[in-house]
């Protein structure tokens, strides 16, 4: 499986990777977005567009291997492709997407609502050829983009064919979880197999500081031979310096690094993290976030973050009102 290149990948960075959600589309559900990209009339397709490039060049140079899109993210999987056929060099990269969701923005920032959930049959061939496109043999990873304990998508045994069949011809499949119930759906997709072999192998979970619940299922899924990838590790922007809580920014002070930095070393210390996302909208953040790499952690400092955990509901509820910006 493609995850087998980040595996023998010896950067210090390899496990991190970079997810396009920010920069694929104007609005998103991140804090200080204006400071990043500026008032919508500066996000353009064009601009963000050159931003994502800017982003994709800089994640590579510092020995990024993993790029994550969805077809929800407005035109990331576009953003990507764009890039990618500029560089032929390079050829090392694992490529990830997902469907279930549908873009319905519109390219602005104040739309009724941004996107659809449909984790239906026919949504998945209708997007799955959209994706293949735009991104034809250069996908490695399909995801089923933020599955719930109640989604059909657990139990429609003619999907799991389907899917079956993407793994036969060499993609690997995988899902992505969402909502204060994410154990619950990840030990509930470790169940699902077809001809008597697992579907999944790989599963995309919110895991940071404040949202930990999700960690004994995602070891679970580990140890059955799922790679774990992590995303939302800033908290939607919660844990950045401007908004982070105060044991955060004390142990950030003390390892001379941002709070960024130390939220997602946090998740790369956990054993079963296979890929921990940045979702820096700039090149600045980028580097910051980064930095995680670098992080050495004492056992007292990561004492002190682990009471800043929220219960799953609390956590979802206050996500839950975060406004796209």
């Amino acid at each position: 499986m493609p995850f087998s290149r980040l595996a023998t990948a010896t950067t210090p960075t390899a496990h991190l990777g970079l997810g396009l959600a920010a920069v694929g589309r104007p609005a998103y559900i991140t804090l200080d977005r204006t400071e990043a990209l500026g008032e919508e009339d500066d996000r353009t397709v064009e601009n963000l567009r050159t931003r994502t490039h800017e982003l994709l060049d800089a994640a590579y140079a510092q020995g990024v291997r993993y790029i994550d899109a969805a077809r929800s993210y407005g035109r990331s999987e576009e953003f990507l492709a764009d890039w990618l056929k500029s560089r032929p060099d390079v050829t090392d990269v694992v490529v990830g997407s997902k469907w279930g969701y549908t873009y319905t923005g519109g390219w602005t920032t104040d739309a009724e609502r941004h996107e659809v959930k449909d984790h239906s049959l026919a949504a998945y061939e209708r997007q799955r050829a959209e994706t293949e496109a735009i991104l034809g043999d250069r996908l490695d990873l399909y995801q089923i983009h933020s599955v719930t304990p109640d989604s059909p998508a657990l139990t429609d045994k003619d999907l799991h064919a389907r899917l079956a069949e993407e793994s036969a011809r060499g993609v690997t499949v995988g899902f992505s979880t969402s909502g204060p119930r994410q154990a619950d759906a990840i030990r509930a997709a470790l169940e699902v197999t077809v001809d008597g072999e697992p579907l999944f192998r790989t599963v995309q979970s919110t895991y940071n500081i404040l949202e930990t619940s999700a960690g004994p299922a995602l070891a679970e899924a580990h140890d059955a031979g799922l790679t774990v990838i992590v995303k939302e590790g800033m908290a939607n922007g919660r844990l950045a310096a401007p908004h982070a809580p105060e044991p955060l920014r004390t142990v950030a002070e003390e390892t001379d690094l941002g709070c960024d930095a130390v939220a997602l070393a946090v998740i790369l210390r956990q054993p079963w993290a296979g890929v921990v996302l940045s979702g820096a909208a700039t090149v600045v953040q980028l580097t910051s976030n980064l930095h995680a790499a670098a992080v050495d952690l004492t056992d007292d400092q990561l004492a002190r973050l682990v009471p800043l955990a929220e219960t799953p509901e609390a956590y979802w509820e206050h996500r839950g009102t975060l406004p796209w910006h």
